[in-house]
């Protein structure tokens, strides 16, 4: 990723907190309390039409610390 891609990118994050103020709270609480190895990320996403997507994934030790060099990107 260059430089450049890099600031657009915590520009728009700037931008996604101001929209969302409580989201990156919750990111916070849940890496400071309890994401570990083995956690489990559930995701539903509801459209405006009424349809349901949901997922689930299971937290591995690399994307743990995919997580922290994300954090640390955007500080």
């Amino acid at each position: 990723m260059n430089i450049m891609n890099l600031m657009q990118l915590k520009e728009a994050w700037g931008v996604f907190k101001e929209n969302h103020p409580k989201f990156p709270l919750f990111l916070d609480a849940a890496s400071r309390s309890g994401l570990k190895e083995g956690s489990v990320i559930e995701i539903n996403i509801t459209t405006p039409e009424g349809k349901t997507l949901a997922t689930n994934l299971k937290i591995k030790d690399s994307d743990l610390k995919l997580f922290e060099q994300l954090k640390a990107s955007f500080k």
